[in-house]
């Protein structure tokens, strides 16, 4: 894995969080990866990130983020998310 300040300086749209706590994980099985979405205390936005083996719960727990803003499109509609980079849990 690169180090912080190298992911940072490489690109300047990347944002560096600390101590996030996570209200809510999901889980869920796409082709061969395992889809995760979390929903952070103080943010309406979900952060998305894919993993090819399922995780143990994050739900509760403090977690740092490196992420950058998004957009999906889901039946027509934009809506805003956070693409996680790099998470660790604190």
């Amino acid at each position: 894995m690169k180090p912080l300040k190298k992911y940072l300086s490489e690109n300047n749209k990347l944002i560096h969080s600390k101590l996030q706590k996570v209200e809510s994980h999901v889980q869920r099985q796409v082709d061969n990866w395992i889809h995760n979405t979390l929903l952070l205390e103080g943010y309406d936005v979900p952060f998305k990130y894919k993993r090819q083996k399922k995780y143990r719960s994050l739900q509760g727990a403090r977690v740092d983020l490196i992420y950058y803003p998004n957009t999906e499109e889901v039946a027509g509609m934009k809506f805003e998310i956070m693409t996680v980079v790099k998470i660790a849990q604190s």
